[in-house]
Parts: structure tokens; C-alpha cells; sequence
């Protein structure tokens, strides 16, 4: 499973390489969306794709965005008031003749919310990009190309796939479903498969592996596993073109909510050796167009370009 990702957040990097358009008005209800219910995840590269605002709509979704991290500062800074106030608080019991056991306590966390909320104020305030600001995890939301009247188009999505006509607590019946395993494409997946395509510029991916399996060990007598985050990256930096799926889900109050899925397969041996049993599906670009519009197209033919994909060689090390 691709728990995680280095992605292309700015947009205009896909209008530049692919030629795409962008669907300007997703990204306003995006936005929207976001001031209204506060946190809605996106990486921070995705919003400060829209500091070069310039048309109307650009310049609207940017208002939004400002307006949400003002609101957003006010709400750390009343959280920092409050957890200093609790730590200054439980340090007066500390000191006294009579320390307790809920003082250490509310010392503990207090401390750790006042670092929390302090690194998240200066990340809302800072300009200079870091490489983080293009990380995604499931749940957040990111630039993913599509096909649409006979174009590329650019579109906000959610990295966990709802699809059209399921109930909103299938988020929670299925977690996973942030990847689309090729095995399952006909099945899970038959809604999306040969249907709504879409593709997401990666270049580096995390997964969760044992300690013991990157060892190529067997467990211990008595040892308990130990969860490790390995980084993957293609050599020579080569950019991965991502086959996803991906639905326009309606709720019964008419809201909307555009998300996807990257479909995953068998690992290459490098990843395998490393301890990880899946791996993203990335396809060459001389195939981007007839993966994105697969509409009258065989499923025999819409596998031969899974099968046919890009096979660079993964690196990895332990994630920072």
C-alpha cells in the first residue's frame, strides 16, 4: 500500500508539462469548503500554488485560502493561551511542597500542544518551500490530471477513493481504499475501471514495513514486530506518471467530493527485498492519453498499458 506520497502539489506544473487546463471552480469549492469546516488536508504547496494568482478565479480561491489561515492562526494562538496557561499552572504544583501525579501530567502535554502549535503557526507564516510541503497522506487532497470534452484537465481530489453511489461511511468500511489493486479492478473497482481514469505525478513514495522483513529475518523468539518507514525513490529522479481511478461522489444533500485512488500491483524485487509486498503503478507518457480517456477502449488493452509501464529501479532508506 502507498501510504504516502511526494506528489506534484502545484498545479501549474502539470499546465506547463502536460499542457492541462485547470478546473479553476474545484478549487474554489475547495477552498470553500476548507474556510467553512477548517480542516480539510492539503499539502502546503498546494495552496501556495496560488500566491502567483492573477485571473478572477485564481485570485478568489487564493482570498479563500488566506482567509482560512488567518482563522487558522487565531485558533493556535487562543490553543497556545490556554496550554500555557496549563503548564504554568501544573510548574506552580510542581514546585510546591505537594507535587502530584496530574501536574507531571498536564506538564507532559501541555508542553508537547505549546511545540504543536507553535511549528504549525510558523509553517501557516513561512514563504521559503520545503520539500514536505508536496507530502500527502491519505485523506488529503491534491492535484490530480484527468480527462475531460476532449482535454487534460487539473482537478483537487481526495487520496481515498468514495465512489460515486456508496454511503459516506464506506470511508470507514473501507479504509484502504486510497489504493486500487490491479487484482481487484474488475471487481471493487468495476464503477472506475475503463470508466474514470486519472493520473498523479509522483516522485517518491513511503511505505510501512517490519524491521525483520528488511533484515530478510524471521521474528525472534518473544520479539514483538517493529514498524519501520521506508522512503522509495526512482533513480536518476525519474518522475513517476501514476495510473489512478478515481469518482465524482453525490451525497443525498447534493454535496460533492472528487477522490481517487492509485492502483497498486505485484513489487518489483528491489521493493520486495525491502520488506513491502505492493507498489504504484506508474505508466509511460507516451500512454497518458489513452489511460486518462478510456471510454470505448477494451480492458485488455487498458491492462497492456499497466503492463507495459515504467520499471525504474527504487531506492530506499529509512524516511527522515
Amino acid at each position: 500500500m502507498c501510504y504516502s506520497s511526494l506528489v506534484w502539489a502545484d498545479y501549474h506544473r502539470y499546465v506547463n508539462e502536460f499542457g492541462a487546463d485547470i478546473d479553476i471552480h474545484e478549487f474554489v469549492k475547495l477552498a470553500e469548503r476548507r474556510l467553512r469546516e477548517g480542516r480539510v488536508p492539503m499539502p502546503k504547496g498546494m495552496a501556495d500554488a496560488f500566491t502567483q494568482a492573477q485571473t478572477p478565479a485564481e485570485l478568489e480561491v487564493k482570498a479563500l485560502l488566506d482567509q482560512w489561515a488567518s482563522q487558522e492562526a487565531i485558533k493556535l494562538q487562543e490553543g497556545l493561551f490556554t496550554q500555557k496557561k496549563r503548564l504554568a499552572d501544573a510548574e506552580r504544583v510542581l514546585a510546591s511542597s505537594r507535587p502530584t501525579k496530574k501536574a507531571v501530567e498536564d506538564q507532559r502535554i501541555a508542553t508537547a500542544k505549546i511545540e504543536q502549535a507553535l511549528a504549525r503557526l510558523a509553517d501557516l507564516q513561512r514563504v521559503e518551500p520545503k520539500e514536505r510541503d508536496s507530502r500527502i497522506f491519505p485523506g488529503h487532497f491534491c492535484p490530480v490530471m484527468v480527462w475531460e470534452d476532449g482535454r487534460r484537465v487539473v482537478k483537487p481530489m481526495r487520496y481515498q477513493c468514495r465512489p460515486a453511489g456508496k454511503p459516506a461511511f464506506y470511508d470507514q468500511r473501507y479504509p484502504g481504499t486510497y489504493n486500487a489493486r490491479r487484482d481487484n479492478l474488475e471487481s471493487f473497482w468495476k464503477g472506475q475501471f475503463g470508466r474514470t481514469h486519472g493520473l498523479m505525478v509522483v516522485t517518491s513514495f513511503f511505505e510501512n514495513v517490519n524491521r525483520h522483513r528488511v533484515e530478510g529475518r524471521e521474528l525472534a523468539e518473544g520479539e514483538e514486530p517493529e514498524n519501520l518507514v521506508l522512503r522509495f525513490d526512482p533513480a536518476g529522479g525519474q518522475l513517476m506518471l501514476v495510473a489512478c481511478l478515481w469518482s465524482r461522489w453525490t451525497g443525498p444533500d447534493g454535496e460533492e467530493l472528487l477522490s481517487f485512488a492509485a492502483i497498486t500491483d505485484e513489487p518489483p524485487p528491489e521493493v520486495s527485498a525491502a520488506g513491502h509486498d505492493r507498489c504504484i503503478v506508474p505508466i509511460k507518457a507516451e500512454n497518458i492519453d489513452a489511460w486518462l480517456n478510456p471510454v470505448g477502449a477494451d480492458l485488455a488493452s487498458l491492462y497492456d498499458i499497466l503492463d507495459e509501464r515504467e520499471r525504474p529501479y527504487y531506492e530506499h532508506r529509512l524516511a527522515a
